[in-house]
């Protein structure tokens, strides 16, 4: 028996080093990975999708995204690290390096004065490249009078976003009808943020067990000893866990804007640094836009507007003769709890078989996040969006096929196939349908009582 549990432990251990290594060695080639929601979303994009069923051909893209790469949104995030630095120099405990960090920060301050969460060149780049290669994979959905309808939240990246889209769609095909909308009375479902849900995003008993995950990854002593001639002084002064945490990213955020040459931040902080950092990340947001059960496991449904509409437009558009796409742009804290709310599992390399357990995960213990696969940063990168495209043979085939694409890779969903990575339309619409009116009901119930 004891030979037995020792051989459990040993073997439950291998897994979770396996998946340490494997998120420290993205992060080794990669270091904006560490950053989540800051990551920058990749130059290029491997060309190895499924062909289609035969005869089937793709008519119909329906799409949510998020914007580009921007600016960080608000000052505050900058002034953490900043204060510290300013007051620290005040008093002269600043080493050589120390300076060389603080006139790098004033350097980020000036260029980000007065753009906070523009949008950026490289985001303006990465919606046109994602354009291109979404025409350049089903052209025939973008053939002469195809209507394009692209929407977006009244957010100006969002909306700068969209045209950038819309802009290199047409100068790929001239003829194609386009349309673009930014409007409030699209908000309920484009940008929808559950007050209920909202509420109950980080419990107490949630925010205890992330503190209790995270205890172990704050600060960062080598880092105190090199900025600071005396880092037993200046405590009262530098709050070492914050400060490690935000001048990390100040880096790693730097390589969204025309400054990303500039490593010199990111080259403070080893592989290690960045790796705990992800992970302090990465249970937040699980914790916060997850089917976590420490927040009442339901957050995801915030999204079941976006997931209603995006199921009432497929409907809709499969009526009709013609191919037609409709592209919508909004924010991670949609894409994220929508990805989760529909269940996407990645798909074990060079096959169509699922993964680990996809971003619909329930777990009380987040030391399983990694070995369960819930890495956010595959998730929502800048410019990260789901592309749902949709087969069949001719505008009289009942048989509607179509296959998820997660930052325009293919991924599983929680339904039964017999044709994977495609999925029976009808058994998707049935699978989320079913899903929503029951958590609705359930809703409303509690709401009576």
């Amino acid at each position: 028996m004891i030979r037995l549990l020792t051989l459990l432990i040993t073997f439950h251990l291998s897994i979770s080093m396996t998946s340490a290594q494997e998120v420290l060695d993205i992060i080794r080639q990669k270091p904006s990975y560490a950053s989540c929601n800051y990551d920058v979303y990749p130059d290029s994009i491997p060309d190895n999708l499924t062909p289609a069923p035969r005869g089937k051909e793709p008519f119909y893209i329906s799409h949510y995204g998020r914007h580009g790469s921007r600016y960080i949104n608000r000052r505050s995030g900058y002034d953490i690290p900043y204060k510290m630095m300013v007051q620290a120099n005040e008093v002269d405990e600043l080493t050589a390096t120390g300076k060389q960090v603080l006139s790098a920060m004033n350097y980020i301050l000036e260029d980000s004065e007065d753009r906070w969460g523009d949008l950026t060149s490289l985001g303006i780049i990465q919606h046109r490249q994602i354009a291109r290669r979404m025409f350049s994979r089903f052209p025939e959905v973008f053939t002469d009078s195809t209507t394009v309808a692209a929407r977006s939240t009244v957010v100006p990246r969002c909306i700068m976003s969209m045209q950038s889209t819309i802009g290199e769609l047409i100068q790929l095909n001239p003829k194609l009808k386009t349309t673009m909308d930014a409007s409030k009375t699209t908000q309920w479902y484009m940008n929808h943020q559950d007050p209920l849900l909202r509420r109950s995003k980080l419990t107490p008993e949630a925010q205890k067990a992330y503190d209790k995950y995270t205890a172990t990854r704050l600060g960062n002593s080598r880092l105190m000893e090199m900025l600071f001639k005396n880092p037993d002084i200046i405590e009262e002064l530098v709050d070492e866990s914050y400060f490690n945490y935000y001048l990390m990213k100040m880096g790693l955020f730097q390589q969204n804007t025309h400054l990303y040459k500039d490593t010199f931040l990111i080259s403070l902080f080893t592989a290690e640094d960045r790796y705990r950092m992800w992970q302090i990340d990465n249970a937040l947001w699980y914790l916060q836009y997850g089917f976590c059960p420490l927040n009442g496991g339901e957050y995801p449904y915030s999204q079941r507007h976006l997931l209603r509409q995006i199921i009432a437009d497929a409907d809709s558009c499969i009526q009709l003769e013609k191919p037609g796409a409709q592209l919508r742009f909004g924010h991670e804290t949609v894409l994220l709890p929508l990805v989760c709310l529909i269940g996407v599992r990645s798909l074990k390399k060079g096959g169509n078989r699922p993964g680990r357990n996809g971003f619909n995960l329930r777990t009380t213990h987040l030391d399983e996040l990694e070995e369960k696969g819930w890495w956010s940063s595959s998730i929502f990168p800048m410019g990260s969006n789901l592309q749902f495209i949709f087969y069949r043979r001719n505008p009289k085939d009942k048989d509607i096929l179509f296959k998820v694409l997660l930052n325009e890779q293919e991924v599983a969903l929680p339904i039964h196939t017999d044709c994977a990575p495609y999925y029976h339309w009808r058994d998707f619409r049935r699978h989320c349908l079913s899903m929503l009116d029951k958590y609705e009901k359930q809703r409303q119930h509690r709401n009576q009582h």
